[in-house]
């Protein structure tokens, strides 16, 4: 069988798209999986490092404000879907799966007439504009969170790497923490703002260092290509309570088996895999978009998995008022990792992989 995948630019497209590949090639190894992207996002670096061939379309973003640009929009599309075709007709996949982006509307478009069968993956609450577009003649629609306003929708949960979904955070606990130079008994926070990092986020916590410090609580914060963590105390080689500044982890599965607890935004990877390993979260929305971030984390929180704070809310105040007690509570952080390991499914990706096949089977034909 022969599977397209399209979905690229950051790692809320790329991270379910690798994970559901790397499924289909678990259920059936002689699957032949191409990937489509664009020349910008990041699945130039990741789809090839992973093994898998990436075809690559013009990008055709939206204007967010009405401009000049908007104008080139219906010409850049047809464009775009010119080459999706070409890609198409080289591929000639059994099944396209679309993870939504500046990829997938053209993918969509390209096969709505249903020569080939369209299988969508939606990764926030709040669903994109190719998805919604998609989602009127795709053969099946899947959800990573409850209450997605899709037609059709699936609710099967966001595909994660198996290094996560398959994680035993306390039977990793004393590894990951020697790992990353922690004390291996202390309460531990890991505070990240995503791929992109949050200056904000990063300022407002490495500012209560002392007062975690002060607490016994140590600190691993990945600060993010921007930075902005500049913790009020010494370095961890001069005091008895370790805060590690790191720019990127690329093992978030040690990451989250040295913590417990993580102050984090609230994309939807990032609240799937917190979710899904058991570690309590406090979840601070980005601030711009369409109000997706606050809404991947309602059903966590709603469950006593997490915290949400505002953005503007999550100052240093708040910070040394609420973190430190928090996170020297072993209780409470057990009750919380508890129900948020309940609300987010880990094996999403093999129920995705096994939709994707069986469609592929099926054909075009309409459910």
């Amino acid at each position: 069988m022969r599977v397209l995948l399209a979905g690229g630019g950051t790692a809320g497209h790329t991270s379910p798209l690798l994970a559901t590949a790397d499924a289909l090639r678990r259920l059936e190894p002689d699957v032949e999986i191409t990937c489509l992207g664009t020349p910008r996002g990041l699945e130039n670096k990741v789809v090839p490092e992973a093994g898998y061939p990436l075809e690559l379309i013009p990008p055709v973003p939206l204007p967010r404000k009405p401009s000049a640009d908007l104008f080139k929009v219906p010409v850049r599309l047809r464009a775009a879907v010119r080459e999706t075709r070409a890609v198409l007709d080289r591929v000639r996949p059994d099944v396209v799966v679309g993870y939504g982006g500046y990829v997938s509307m053209p993918l969509y478009l390209a096969v709505r007439k249903g020569q080939v069968p369209l299988v969508i993956h939606e990764q926030n609450t709040v669903p994109g504009l190719a998805n919604k577009a998609g989602a009127r003649f795709a053969q099946r629609v899947l959800v990573s969170f409850p209450d997605t306003p899709l037609r059709r929708a699936e609710y099967v949960g966001l595909p994660i790497r198996p290094m996560i979904s398959g994680l035993d955070r306390a039977a990793r606990r004393a590894e990951a923490r020697e790992f990353f130079g922690l004390d291996p008994d202390r309460p531990t926070l890991l505070v990240t703002g995503g791929s992109q990092g949050a200056r904000r986020l990063n300022q407002a916590v490495s500012g209560a260092a002392a007062a975690l410090a002060a607490a016994g609580v140590q600190v691993l914060h990945a600060e993010g290509k921007h930075g902005g963590a500049a913790p009020a105390v010494p370095d961890s080689g001069e005091t008895d309570v370790p805060y590690v500044v790191v720019e990127y982890i690329d093992r978030m599965d040690l990451a989250f088996a040295a913590a417990d607890l993580a102050i984090c935004r609230a994309g939807a990877n990032s609240v799937t895999e917190a979710a899904a390993v058991g570690l309590p979260a406090v979840y601070v929305p980005l601030p711009i978009g369409n109000g997706e971030q606050r809404r991947n984390a309602e059903a966590v929180v709603a469950a006593g998995g997490g915290i949400l704070v505002d953005d503007a809310d999550l100052t240093t105040d708040w910070v040394v008022g609420t973190v430190p007690h928090l996170a020297a509570d072993a209780d409470r952080l057990a009750a919380m990792g508890a129900a948020a390991a309940a609300v987010i499914p880990r094996d999403a990706d093999e129920k995705v992989a096994r939709i994707v096949l069986e469609t592929g089977r099926e054909g075009s034909a309409p459910r």
